[in-house]
């Protein structure tokens, strides 16, 4: 009897996984969430034609001053977001928080984007746009107000930008 084993007459096949492998234990749910800023299609013209790929920008944080980017590309939009998602961890950066807020008003430059962020009273929420919003809530900062100096459509450089200034709050260690 080809694939039955005869001792406990159970199919072989129905212990495996969907696939033919071990079956695999239920993934972890993370600790962080995330949040795309960019998804783009991006093209590298070669001597046999046009080779697409994807990039994308996204940013994780655990809402308790923890956050990070990620930007990186790959063939397909789930490779390009597996690996954004190991670079966010990689660059994970704790904030100071004071309250829901931040300690104080800071501003930061990074290429054609200039970001000033600065605190706001209990209650008044996230006065900002795009990507300042986006970190801002991921990091656990209810309430802010921001202002973007130089304009531009960069996404990435904006969120650099706020980050950099971020950055800039100093950790005091205890």
């Amino acid at each position: 009897m080809d694939g039955i084993n005869t001792n406990t007459k159970e199919i072989r096949h129905h212990r495996r996984s969907d696939f033919g492998g071990r079956p695999r234990p239920p993934r972890e749910k993370s600790e962080f969430d995330s949040q795309f800023l960019d998804i783009a299609r991006v093209t590298r013209v070669t001597k046999g034609g046009k080779r697409f790929s994807f990039r994308v920008a996204l940013v994780i944080g655990d809402k308790k001053g923890q956050v990070g980017l990620g930007v990186a590309q790959g063939v397909d939009v789930a490779q390009a977001m597996q690996k954004a998602t190991a670079r966010a961890h990689k660059n994970l950066m704790k904030i100071p928080l004071a309250g829901l807020t931040i300690p104080r008003e800071t501003a930061s430059k990074y290429h054609s984007a200039m970001v000033i962020l600065k605190p706001a009273r209990p209650g008044s929420g996230i006065k900002a746009g795009g990507p300042v919003r986006a970190i801002a809530k991921l990091a656990g900062i209810q309430n802010i107000t921001s202002k973007l100096v130089r304009r531009t459509k960069n996404k990435i450089n904006i969120a650099q930008a706020t980050l950099k200034a971020l950055k800039s709050l100093k950790v005091n260690s205890k």
